[in-house]
């Protein structure tokens, strides 16, 4: 008994030892963290100003900048970023100069090798160099405020601690690393989309090919042109793609809509109460802790307006937002800004021919620092038009003209739109931003509304882009860029509405300028077009309710056509009830959608696996990738016609391969274990929004990781919504009504998980609650002086 007892009290001095033990390592851990927290009041001696600069921060973490002039403004912002956004910031510079390595070791290395070939760091110092002496000047000041910001920290961000290493100080050059960084997220670093699409145009018998890969179709919603007419069925058996014997190979489908893009739309002031416009923006991106995006207001100095939106920790602009006379937002074009360029190469592989005959290729070393490894040195090729970036499914190299390598391709020019005074002037910056393509969307205070192409625009001569052509004899290539007079634009329209997606927006001269380099299925954009044509006046709430809009719209015929296949069917009666109280939603709790959508897929990962067999005969890392995403018009025809002739012969029928694709879908959806009639989409649409070193670090992630809500929405409605991407914002905005102005950012304005700002927002981004653009009332006040 006595050694029982003397036994548990050891026991218990154990666990209390241990307890005591992790309580001080938890203090430790917690008095370390505020090391690193920012500071908000007070004043501080900030040698960078050239007079005092005020920040005023609200409850949520935004802050109101009131400065004299742009440079300290510029100062105070870069400050702001470095305090709550460093490493977000170190992260962005380095994936664009291919030096990750560098910070996080082996893992990052292979990034790095294909992002080095274009030498951005190169040529983000080219662009620097470049700049007006008034922006070199703003630029300047902002990499002042972000290194003394990062010096007044009282220890180094946290994440360097957890990396064992110490950040390194900000750079002009850094700045426009950051725009090259968004490059590489919006559009594709080598090419992609037309690389495999000339491969299937080359390779697949032609009636095949235009029918599985058409460029549009009932779904288009253009503002300019009408939508595609239908498919041709083809007349080429698709067993004729297979060899005897060949075992056909199926790749999972994703929704072929899921593409860093986004949401906007305007109304003009025709349709609005107090006669100004009205703009809604929601740009979609991979979502991480902290947000992309860093809000933030300041004044605008000559005027007594403020400027309020979104920024992008590195650089000293607001990247959409309200001057308070204009107002502007921006989704992807995905348009074509590249070309691939198919080289005749010289039997030593030594040379490539030019217009002007044979030239050698110019070779460039590009040493990558590797942490805890050797140094790597790697070779960059170098045409008169571009690195070489790959190789086509012949084996020839492809070199690439892209505009993200010229001077015109990254600039700050975005800065003078603060200072536009109507839509009209804020349209004529559009040729002028050196940023990645964007549809530009403004409205001002007087009604006006427009639409362009932020960004340059170059003039191809003797090729439409969409294929790769040889540029050697010179009948071939860029002849600059479009001046004014010529870029793509849309003023006023009659409708006083203008809307984009990521679907193609024109048609005629200006598609053939903009070209094609994958837009996404119209279905989208549709529904945002049909919702604006039905109804005549607008508010705010109206166009966050068309943001927020997530029917099915696009689904309901496949709802319909798997009620028919299981109408009557005993087996599936659980099922057919489940799909015919779907709700017509992408709703968290509807396990018929969940039912709807995944069939779907996999009827398209089914009929498409002879295609993606024949493919890789060719190319053996063959994916459809960014190429499928029309695949929705050849689906319907074989869906409800049935030929016979382009059935995956590794099925009987068509009814067979519907069923397998029902049973398949069940079968996956019921891996975790759930009963059916739980298995909503909000289980398989749960957030997973974490820090990048959340994803190695269990231990991070569970500490700063945002709540693994259940969401509605999906792919092909206004509210896109995946668990790791989505609306990174929400902005709804009358230009000089910022009161009544509409904000939401998924996550918080710091990266700081002890910060009073960390997630503060959040809630109504999950929500759909309006929030204010406008900052509220002040809680912490900082004087720089």
């Amino acid at each position: 008994m006595l050694r029982q007892l003397f036994s548990a009290r050891g026991t218990m001095r154990l666990l209390l030892g241990l307890a005591a033990l992790a309580a001080v390592l938890f203090a430790a851990l917690w008095i370390w963290l505020r090391q690193s927290l920012p500071i908000l009041d007070g004043k501080m001696d900030a040698g960078g100003v050239s007079a005092p600069v005020e920040i005023v921060r609200d409850a949520q973490g935004i802050p109101l900048i009131s400065g004299e002039n742009r440079s300290d403004i510029a100062f105070a912002l870069g400050f702001l970023h470095a305090q709550e956004r460093f490493f977000q910031m170190d992260l962005l510079r380095r994936n664009s100069a291919g030096e990750l390595a560098a910070l996080v070791g082996e893992a990052a290395l292979k990034h790095d090798r294909e992002v080095r070939v274009h030498q951005f760091r190169a040529r983000a110092e080219r662009n620097v160099a470049a700049m007006s002496e008034e922006h070199r000047r703003v630029l300047s000041s902002y990499v002042e405020g972000v290194n003394t910001g990062l010096a007044q920290l009282g220890s180094a961000p946290w994440e360097y601690a957890l990396l064992g290493t110490e950040p390194e100080p900000w750079q002009e050059a850094d700045s426009m690393l950051t725009i090259f960084s968004m490059y590489l997220t919006l559009q594709s670093p080598i090419g992609k989309y037309e690389l495999r699409d000339t491969a299937l145009a080359e390779l697949l018998p032609a009636d095949i090919y235009a029918f599985y890969f058409p460029d549009g179709g009932e779904w288009d919603a253009p503002l300019v042109g009408d939508a595609r007419g239908p498919v041709t069925l083809p007349e080429t058996h698709i067993a004729s793609l297979l060899n005897e014997g060949d075992s056909l190979a199926y790749e999972p489908s994703e929704s072929e809509d899921k593409i860093y893009g986004s949401n906007n739309w305007v109304v003009g002031g025709a349709l609005t109460e107090h006669g100004g416009a009205i703009l809604a923006d929601d740009m979609h991106l991979g979502l991480n802790v902290p947000n992309i995006w860093y809000r933030a207001g300041w004044t605008i100095p000559g005027t007594s307006r403020f400027m309020r939106g979104a920024t992008l920790p590195g650089g000293p602009i607001a990247v959409v937002g309200t001057n308070g006379v204009v107002a502007w937002g921006f989704t992807n074009t995905t348009a074509d800004w590249g070309d691939l360029i198919p080289l005749e190469v010289s039997d030593d592989g030594l040379r490539y021919r030019t217009p002007e005959g044979w030239r050698e290729f110019e070779i460039a070393s590009e040493q990558l620092v590797v942490k805890g490894a050797p140094a790597e040195t790697i070779e960059v090729r170098k045409t008169i038009w571009g690195p070489v970036v790959a190789e086509n499914h012949r084996g020839t190299p492809l070199a690439y003209r892209w505009v993200a390598h010229d001077v015109r391709g990254g600039n700050l020019n975005l800065l003078q739109m603060e200072l536009a005074g109507s839509a009209e002037e804020a349209l004529d910056l559009g040729p002028q931003l050196g940023i990645p393509h964007q549809n530009l969307v403004v409205g001002d205070s007087d009604g006006n509304i427009g639409w362009t192409v932020g960004g340059a625009v170059p003039r191809r001569v003797g090729l439409a882009g969409d294929r790769s052509v040889s540029w050697a004899d010179g009948d071939a290539y860029w002849d600059g860029y479009l001046p004014l007079e010529e870029h793509p634009r849309i003023y006023n329209p009659p409708t006083h509405r203008i809307w984009t997606a990521n679907a193609r927006t024109m048609d005629g001269e200006f598609l053939r300028l903009m070209g094609d380099h994958g837009y996404a299925l119209g279905a989208r954009q549709q529904q945002i077009r049909d919702a604006l044509m039905a109804r005549s006046d607008f508010d705010e709430q109206d166009l966050l309710d068309i943001q927020l809009d997530d029917r099915a719209l696009f689904l309901a015929r496949w709802q319909q056509q798997l009620l028919n296949l299981l109408e009557g069917d005993d087996q599936y009666q659980d099922v057919y009830q489940l799909v015919a109280d779907w709700g017509a939603h992408a709703a968290a709790d509807s396990v018929g959608y969940r039912i709807v959508r995944n069939y779907r897929l996999k009827f398209m990962e089914l009929t498409t696996a002879p295609i993606l067999t024949y493919m890789r005969r060719f190319q053996p890392d063959f994916s459809f990738g960014p190429t499928k995403r029309q695949f929705e018009y050849s689906l319907w025809e074989m869906a409800t016609r049935e030929p016979a002739h382009l059935l995956n012969p590794d099925f009987e029928s068509w009814q067979t391969l519907k069923r397998a694709a029902l049973e398949q879908t069940l079968a996956e959806m019921a891996e975790s274990g759930l009963p059916l009639e739980q298995q909503t989409w909000g289980v398989q649409n749960t957030a997973r929004i974490q820090h990048p070193l959340g994803k190695a670090v269990e231990l991070v992630n569970w500490f700063i990781a945002m709540p693994q809500d259940q969401l509605s929405g999906d792919t092909h409605m206004p509210r896109f919504q995946s668990p790791t991407h989505g609306a990174s914002q929400r902005l709804v905005v009358s230009p000089g009504r910022t009161d009544a102005a509409i904000f939401h950012m998924a996550t918080g304005q710091s990266a700081h998980p002890l910060s009073p700002f960390f997630g503060n927002g959040h809630r109504d981004w999950v929500e759909g609650r309006p929030s204010p653009l406008k900052e509220q009332a002040a809680s912490y006040r900082l004087i720089l002086q």
